[in-house]
Order: C-alpha cells, then sequence, then structure tokens
C-alpha cells in the first residue's frame, strides 16, 4: 500500500515542470523563438508521430546505441571482473583505464572520424568507446566490493578456475555489473544523438533535432528532445523491472 501511494508522487514533478514551462511561455516571460509554449511542442510532437519518418529516425538511434552497448559489455565484463580479481591485472592497467575514462568520448570526434570514416561505423565504435570504460569499472569494484568471505568459503569447498567465477564470483558482481550497463544504456543513447548531430548521418533523431534548429522549427526542435527523453526514459524503467527480477538476491 505504502508503495502504491508513493508512485501517485511521480506525476508530481512533470506537472510541476510543466506548469512552470505553461506560465512562463504564456506570459511571454521568455522569447518564443527559444521557447515555445508547451501547446506547440505538444502538437509538433503528435504531428510527428504520425508520420513514419520520426519512427525511422527512432529505430536508427536506438540501433546505434544497442549495438554499441552490446559490443562494450561482452568486452567490458569480462575484462573488469579480471581486473577485479586479479591484483597484477588490475595495477598493470589501471592507469589506462582511468585515463581513457576520464576523457570525454566527445573529444574523440575527429580521431573516431580519422579511422572509421562518416558512416554508422564510426558513431558505434565511438558510443561503445564511451560506455566500454564505464562497463569496466563497475565491473571491476563489483568484484571488489564483493563478500571476500563467500570467495573464501568457496576455495575451501574446492571451487577455483571457471567454476569459482560461475558460481560465486559473477553473481556477487552481477548487481553491480547492471548498474554499470544501466549507466551505459543512457549514455549510450546520449552520445549517438550527438554524434548524428556531428557526424554526417541522414537518419537518426540528433540529425533530426539539428536540421529543425537550423531552419529555426523550434517547436519540432523541442518535440524531437522530448521524443529523446521519453525513450531514455522508457528504456532505463524497462531494464530496472529485469533488473530486479535478475539480482533478487541482491543485499541478502
Amino acid at each position: 500500500m505504502e508503495k502504491y501511494k508513493s508512485k501517485k508522487f511521480i506525476v508530481l514533478g512533470p506537472i510541476f515542470l510543466v506548469a512552470i514551462w505553461f506560465i512562463t511561455t504564456n506570459l511571454n516571460l521568455i522569447n518564443p523563438l527559444f521557447l515555445p509554449t508547451p501547446q506547440k511542442v505538444a502538437v509538433a510532437l503528435f504531428s510527428s508521430l504520425i508520420h513514419v519518418d520520426i519512427w525511422r529516425d527512432l529505430v536508427f538511434t536506438l540501433y546505434r546505441a544497442f549495438i554499441a552497448l552490446a559490443m562494450g559489455a561482452s568486452i567490458g565484463v569480462p575484462l573488469g571482473l579480471l581486473m577485479g580479481y586479479f591484483d597484477r591485472f588490475y595495477y598493470s592497467f589501471e592507469f589506462i583505464i582511468e585515463f581513457f575514462r576520464s576523457t570525454p568520448a566527445t573529444a574523440l570526434f575527429p580521431l573516431f572520424l580519422l579511422f572509421f570514416g562518416i558512416g554508422d561505423l564510426a558513431k558505434i565504435m565511438l558510443v561503445f568507446w564511451a560506455v566500454l570504460f564505464i562497463i569496466i569499472v563497475h565491473s571491476i569494484y563489483g568484484v571488489r566490493l564483493g563478500k571476500r568471505s563467500r570467495y573464501r568459503v568457496a576455495k575451501v569447498m574446492g571451487f577455483s578456475g571457471f567454476p569459482l567465477f560461475r558460481k560465486f564470483i559473477f553473481p556477487e558482481a552481477l548487481p553491480q555489473i547492471l548498474a554499470g550497463l544501466r549507466i551505459a544504456l543512457s549514455t549510450s543513447l546520449i552520445i549517438v544523438v550527438v554524434t548524428e548531430m556531428f557526424i554526417g548521418t541522414q537518419i537518426g533523431l540528433g540529425k533530426r533535432i539539428i536540421d529543425f534548429q537550423l531552419v529555426y522549427r523550434i517547436p519540432e526542435m523541442y518535440a524531437a528532445i522530448l521524443l529523446v527523453g521519453i525513450a531514455g526514459y522508457i528504456l532505463n524503467k524497462l531494464f530496472i523491472s529485469q533488473e530486479k527480477r535478475v539480482v533478487h538476491w541482491s543485499g541478502k
């Protein structure tokens, strides 16, 4: 019952935000060229949703984000687990991981353009690079923050090598790994939209946003931005719902 009551407050934030937006724009406190009314943005959003182009853009944006995320997870999780468990491996690569993790992926635009051109590969590889280190770091801490007593008990019971990883280390680290994947999911969507704005493409929500801005179709631009935010919110909620099922033992 308490959980049901708390869910009712979720809508208060969006209602408050839209109310401030409505009052500010309808009283002309901000130039409508920069911030149109929520009514105009809503009309632009619903008008765009009835056309296939916006859905095609959304599909391509999500495709690029998911491919990069899958690549990052397939490399980052095993590497992070190994670095988290073996101290020598961790200290050998700690500087490299921390250095590139601290380097903004967007600063590497020119480098990825030189290596991969202006096609989809450059966008996917840049997003992959951005999420890889997030996943590695969370996987490392998933192992290091695990209960060492369980590892010792496992070794006493005769577990070693891959069975030790599969039955003890990986389940213990999984909550932290999934937390990293959730952050990486949001990051992948952000970076792919940015790359679609500035790395040549004809399809994608980022491309649509920058095109609307260039021709001063501001309500349509805000509508596309809202669609990105809504898509990100839905994906995050879906991920959280599955995360709770997968790591039902977390904290026990």
